[in-house]
Order: structure tokens, then sequence, then C-alpha cells
């Protein structure tokens, strides 16, 4: 297999959906340039960026605006997150994750217990925008189908090659005899 016929079986493009408030955000920039079709819309949740054909969505928050503004406000924007995503991210960024910026994420995910919200934390808008299209592509179909029979196989090869289960087949075969 060639490098560019590598690279074309590579590329992987999808629509995001993103807040309007995201509209001259670096973000929109990269995902743009890596071709992927960008549409805004003032209807999600500020600092909202939706893969919907990965069925994955992102909450963006700079942990230094949030120890400006407040903690409170902001919660109720992941609660209302929380209830219109069944698969949701908070990323928080901080260019470094200090004991002040580790507080806060502590608070919050105390807050989010028993949420479906898994938090992330990143330092940079590069790391944002890999996490994100990683964690889209890997939910996306064909691709979660791909995975999900990947892991399946690799724990049957697992389990058929565990000295546990030959020691339990060996046992097995002493007591039905």
């Amino acid at each position: 297999m060639t490098d560019n016929s590598r690279q074309e079986q590579s590329k992987w493009s999808t629509t995001v959906i993103m807040s309007t408030g995201l509209q001259n955000h670096e973000i929109s920039t990269i995902l743009q340039r890596q071709q992927h079709r960008v549409r805004y819309s003032e209807s999600v949740e500020i600092g909202s960026v939706i893969f919907s054909l990965s069925g994955v969505a992102f909450l963006l928050a700079d942990i230094q605006d949030l120890l400006a503004r407040g903690e409170e406000q902001f919660l109720e924007r992941i609660q209302k997150f929380i209830n219109i995503h069944r698969n949701g991210f908070l990323v928080l960024s901080a260019a470094l994750h200090g004991p002040q910026e580790w507080n806060v994420m502590f608070r919050i995910q105390r807050r989010i217990l028993g949420s479906n919200l898994r938090i992330i934390p990143v330092h940079n808008t590069a790391e944002t925008v890999k996490l994100m299209l990683t964690i889209a592509k890997m939910n996306s179909k064909p691709r979660a189908d791909d995975v999900s029979q990947k892991m399946a196989m690799t724990k049957t090869h697992i389990i058929e090659n565990s000295p546990v289960w030959k020691m339990l087949q060996e046992y097995q075969q002493l007591h039905s005899n």
C-alpha cells in the first residue's frame, strides 16, 4: 500500500455542529482546514461542539474563565448539556494544570458524579481538536463496529490462551471422568 493510498484511506471527514459563539474560534478554523463541514447553531449550548454522526458532544471551557466568572453559572450549563447529550465530554483547557486548576476539576467532578459526562483536561487548541476528532472517529460507523469486533476477538483470544482457562478445562476433564 502506498503512502498516498494510506493517507486517503485514513482521511476522515464529518459534519461538526458548533455553537455560534465558537464561529471565530481557532478550533473552527482548524476543523475547516481539515475539510470537516462546520455548521453553526444558536440552539446548542454555548461552547458546544457536536459530532452528530458519531453521537458525541463536547463542552469546551477555559479554566481561567471559570475562575474569573464563577463556577455556579457554568455548572448550570453543564447540567443542561448533560440532559441533552448521552455521550458527552467536558473539555477543560488550561495552559498549566496546577493545584488551582485540578481543584476546579475536582469540584466539577463531584457535582456531576453519577452522570455520563467525562471530564478531559487539555492544554491547548491543537490538543483539543486532536482529542475531539479521535473520540468522534472511534465512535463513528463503521469504525465503532470495527473496534467492537476487534475487542471481542481480543477478549476471546485472551480467554482461550489464559493459563487459568486451561487449568479449568483440565480440572473439568478430570472430574468428568
